[in-house]
């Protein structure tokens, strides 16, 4: 079994770099936000610098992504009190998503 992964990452066709840009990808399009895919490949044995090279935290896409989560999943009705706004804030940080990206959500212009 050694020879055979030794052999493929010596071809290219396994490696590590691949697995982070295909991960960051798949997970992005489910949904997830930074922290957690950070959290995912720190808990897959992935190196911090790999993760940086391919999950740009500070990309402002990421915004509109949360945008998206968030529309999707309260079909873009603002909270009208504390608990529903928590409860909402709670849903978007366990998908991953940072404070100043909730944030945004219910600060910019809709």
């Amino acid at each position: 079994m050694s020879t055979t992964i030794q052999a493929l990452a010596g071809e290219g066709l396994l490696s590590n770099d691949r697995f982070v840009e295909n991960y960051v990808r798949y997970r992005r399009t489910k949904g997830y936000g930074p922290l957690r895919i950070h959290a995912e490949l720190i808990a897959r044995g992935i190196s911090e610098d790999l993760i940086e090279h391919h999950l740009d935290m500070a990309d402002n896409a990421w915004f509109a992504e949360a945008r998206l989560v968030w529309q999707k999943r309260f079909k873009g009705t603002l909270p009208r009190d504390f608990k529903t706004r928590a409860e909402q804030m709670r849903f978007l940080q366990y998908r991953g998503f940072t404070p100043e990206q909730i944030n945004n959500i219910y600060h910019s212009d809709l």
